[in-house]
């Protein structure tokens, strides 16, 4: 199910839409008509390559970019309005904070600014592990912790919204483990999260849709287990060159590949049975047979690869 066929959800239940949202510098067409629906509650994934349009995206829901064309609301208000904004905490291409302030200094300047009392401040500091260092200078901590200031940042005041740009980048894997938790107990609590991240196996975990776009262009929308699909069987089975030939005879040429010694089959897993009676009418020794499901990332890099490698 991608963005053409999945049910948009009612105004009311959207935390994030756009409609053919664009932004154009000069010749150069960054976001070409984006629409999508980041529901309230849900984890949401906004995934690309480098350069493909996403934080721009992010940028103008937040209000910090104009679109040239197309519209922004965030809960239910017009992108970047202060009634929008103050619903929301965020973290846009990484942590800007005063280098010579301590971490828990820097985030009692935003919290002042945002009328908070200090119990925020300790509150977003032990959520992302930072209680013990919160003395310490922001420009002697490693970029990993200046990421989780910049998360704790964002945490200030129990936002509804959180849009996080590349949360883990500079976290070690315990870190990583963590951010993972944190952002599943964000859920968990009712706040929505919208996040873009490199690390796709930590997306796939912790999402329940995501959107990828590629040079600018939503390519899909989709929940993360209908994007990966249970269309496809993995076979185990000797001599390779019978179950290769029966595996194409079932399922085409083009949906058959071998890879690490197994068949990899594009066929409905319904069908196993099937293939198994053709397999040993064929003389072939079965040893293995069972659904497969392809990654996150085998579906991502599928999606997003020069058209010119698809030829």
């Amino acid at each position: 199910m991608n963005a053409l066929t999945e049910a948009v959800a009612p105004p009311e239940s959207a935390a994030v839409r756009t409609q053919q949202l664009t932004k154009r510098y000069g010749g150069h067409l960054a976001v070409d008509a984006v629409s999508l629906t980041v529901r309230r509650g849900e984890v949401y994934g906004f995934l690309g390559p480098n350069g493909a349009g996403k934080t721009t995206t992010l940028r103008m829901v937040l209000g910090l970019v104009r679109p040239t064309s197309g519209t922004a609301t965030v809960l239910g208000q017009r992108a970047g309005t202060p009634a929008a904004n103050g619903r929301i905490g965020a973290l846009i291409e990484g942590p800007g904070f005063y280098p010579y302030l301590s971490g828990r200094d820097n985030l009692r300047v935003l919290a002042r600014y945002r009328g908070l009392d200090d119990s925020h401040v300790q509150h977003a500091l032990a959520r992302v592990d930072l209680a013990a260092r919160a003395r310490d200078r922001f420009k002697s901590y490693s970029l990993g912790m200046k990421q989780r200031l910049g998360v704790a940042a964002a945490l200030l005041g129990n936002p509804e919204l959180l849009i996080l740009d590349e949360p883990t980048n500079g976290l070690d894997p315990a870190g990583v483990s963590d951010m993972r938790r944190l952002v599943a107990d964000l859920a968990a609590a009712g706040q929505t999260v919208l996040l873009s991240s490199h690390l796709l196996s930590e997306v796939q975990e912790v999402c329940e849709r995501v959107a990828v776009i590629s040079r600018g262009r939503l390519v899909t929308e989709a929940k993360v287990g209908e994007l990966l699909g249970s269309g496809r069987l993995l076979v185990r089975a000797d001599p390779m060159e019978t179950a290769l030939s029966v595996g194409m005879r079932l399922a085409g040429d083009n949906a058959v590949s071998v890879i690490d010694g197994a068949l990899h089959l594009r066929l409905d897993p319904r069908r196993a049975a099937e293939l198994t009676r053709a397999l040993v009418a064929a003389g072939a020794d079965v040893h293995e047979i069972r659904p497969s499901e392809r990654s996150l990332e085998e579906v991502f890099f599928e999606m997003t690869a020069p058209e010119e490698a698809l030829r």
